[in-house]
């Protein structure tokens, strides 16, 4: 059965209580801290309702109850409004990001700020490799029978790889091999790229085939073969600023997921563009999760999503605020990119 407006009231005041104070809440604290317009009878029954509908719980002997999953859920599926970001939030956000000098730094800066701002673990994917364009490939000679390939993404990522080449190659037919590389290859998205790669042995002159050849190997692998996905956490001591009843007791389930990067990356890389996610405890996939909750979004140069990020915490979080901040710092993070 569907709750009533005056029930939704009375669980997100208990929810609202909880994430403030990690105390279960009782009837009588209830009325006293909001503005509910009912008597504690009222209050009682409606926590009744509430408890024999699985909303919330009584964790153990005392008479304060707690939301369960399925109440926080509700909670959220039913908020009305985000929390907005304060002026002092935004310029710290502002403040925080615009002084990073490359890709590395924004991505530190950004994991960092995200975990100080929500007192969770943050958690930021390195753009993908495999949804950026190449915007330079640079061919530096270290000497004649050897090329270090650099290659330039559009979202700052930098791959670089040391190529053996099958005999010296003056330092004119270097120039030509990188006119020829980049011409065909700038502007395409990575993943469409092998036979691009493949189209440059075919038409290359014969003096630079061989080297072309081997080139093209190691191209492949640079834009291809090699999407070692990176993410950035900061954060974690934040794990132990819960009460007795975060994570079931016990961190060390939580801990251990967090060394997982491919759990990670399940979490927050495939969050779809413009869309905020939030898995509440038993939603999580990851049985060591189940008692955690994550708030994910993706983020990228307008429209185009590069990479996920976001946070992870007890069940016990604040949803409001998480998702505002969660969202404000990947429009930010967004916005820097498409600058550079």
């Amino acid at each position: 059965m569907g709750l009533d407006d005056r029930k939704l009231a009375v669980l997100r005041a208990i929810v609202e209580d909880y994430v403030a104070t990690q105390e279960p809440v009782g009837s009588k604290t209830l009325v006293e801290r909001h503005q509910l317009g009912v008597s504690p009878a009222t209050v009682r029954n409606d926590m009744a309702v509430l408890e024999e509908e699985g909303y919330i719980r009584q964790p153990h002997t005392s008479a304060g109850r707690v939301p369960t999953d399925r109440g926080y859920r509700l909670f959220v599926d039913r908020l009305s409004r985000i929390k907005p970001l304060s002026p002092a939030e935004r310029r710290a956000i502002e403040r925080f990001l615009v002084g990073a000098v490359d890709l590395d730094d924004v991505v530190h800066r950004t994991v960092r700020l995200l975990a100080q701002l929500t007192r969770q673990v943050a958690v930021v994917q390195y753009p993908s490799l495999a949804r950026s364009k190449v915007r330079h490939l640079e061919l530096v000679p270290i000497s004649t029978t050897r090329l270090m390939v650099v290659m330039i993404a559009d979202t700052g990522r930098v791959e670089q790889r040391l190529v053996e080449l099958p005999a010296p190659v003056p330092a004119d037919d270097v120039t030509d091999l990188r006119r020829l590389v980049n011409e065909k290859l700038v502007g395409s998205q990575l993943a469409e790229t092998p036979p691009l790669v493949q189209a440059l042995v075919d038409e290359s002159a014969p003096r630079l085939r061989p080297a072309m050849t081997t080139l093209s190997t190691v191209l492949l692998e640079t834009l291809v073969e090699r999407h070692e996905e990176r993410l950035a956490l900061a954060g974690q001591a934040n794990l132990t600023r819960g009460g007795l009843l975060d994570f079931q007791g016990s961190l060390r389930p939580v801990l251990e997921a967090l060394e997982e990067e491919v759990v990670l990356l399940k979490l927050i890389g495939e969050t779809e563009p413009s869309t905020t996610r939030v898995l509440i405890g038993d939603e999580n996939e990851v049985d060591n999760l189940r008692a955690a909750s994550v708030v994910s979004t993706g983020y990228g140069p307008g429209s185009t999503i590069v990479g996920g990020l976001g946070v992870l915490g007890p069940t016990r979080m604040d949803y409001p605020g998480n998702i505002a901040m969660v969202r404000a710092v990947a429009r930010y993070v967004g916005e820097l990119l498409a600058q550079n």
